[in-house]
């Protein structure tokens, strides 16, 4: 055990005296800081099986079954390579979000990484790169923190890869994508993420997970896994905690 993780250790009777273990979505009392309480967990939506392989959508006809792959993907193949939800968005991951964003708890990062982790395969001795979805520099100001490159980085001590944090950015500041088309998300993110040219060289032949708190329309992964496509990433998955699915408001 590391010098840091034994302190951190030492001092988890105290700080669980100054501030007992709370759920951080009701407030009940739980055994660990940073956990969620029975009720809470049963909450939470895990995508189920048969899923399929390349999107992560649950399967639901005998047609898309025999194949594993959702008619989606097999009528237009997406450019990424998979996806790993740790949840179905729904009123328990939302919440955990908008405390964890817009809340400004960033001490969830820990445990909405677990959760991903959870659900993240490395595959034989190849490690991946873990690059966050990117903010524009006036969203990261404002903010405070981009919350994806903070679950990066604990995805990284999970060992699920090595964090890149700004392979990617954001030219230019596109307007809230909550509310618009399909059309409209594509249209507004033309040309506004691209890979930092002094990280090009650390990416390319290599494969990537790019990750982001909620995949929603798709329109700004699509734009990611292009950029990084482009800068000569051998094949990019896409880890997240909550999956939003079609139809679902958010």
């Amino acid at each position: 055990m590391k010098i840091g993780a034994q302190i951190a250790e030492g001092l988890r009777p105290i700080v669980d005296l100054v501030y007992p273990p709370r759920c951080p979505l009701c407030g009940d009392a739980v055994a660990d800081q940073g956990g969620l309480c029975g009720e809470c967990w049963s909450e939470l939506e895990v995508p189920g099986e048969p899923a399929c392989l390349t999107c992560n959508r649950p399967l639901s006809s005998d047609a898309a079954k025999a194949v594993s792959q959702c008619f989606v993907c097999t009528n237009d193949p997406p450019l990424h390579s998979g996806v790993h939800a740790a949840s179905i968005y729904n009123d328990a991951s939302r919440r955990l979000i908008l405390n964890y964003k817009h809340g400004r708890k960033i001490a969830l990062a820990p445990l909405l990484a677990r959760l991903i982790a959870a659900r993240v395969l490395v595959h034989g001795e190849t490690v991946p790169l873990l690059i966050p979805v990117p903010l524009h520099r006036w969203r990261l100001w404002s903010r405070g923190f981009n919350q994806a490159a903070l679950l990066a980085q604990e995805l990284a001590k999970l060992g699920k890869g090595d964090a890149i944090v700004d392979a990617l950015e954001r030219t230019k500041r596109t307007p809230s994508l909550g509310g618009l088309g399909q059309k409209e998300r594509e249209a507004a993110l033309k040309g506004a993420i691209r890979p930092r040219k002094s990280k090009v060289s650390q990416l390319s032949g290599r494969d990537a997970i790019l990750v982001d708190d909620v995949l929603t329309s798709g329109a700004t992964s699509n734009a990611c896994v292009d950029a990084l496509l482009n800068a000569g990433v051998s094949s990019v998955r896409i880890a997240c905690f909550a999956r939003v699915m079609d139809g679902t408001k958010i």
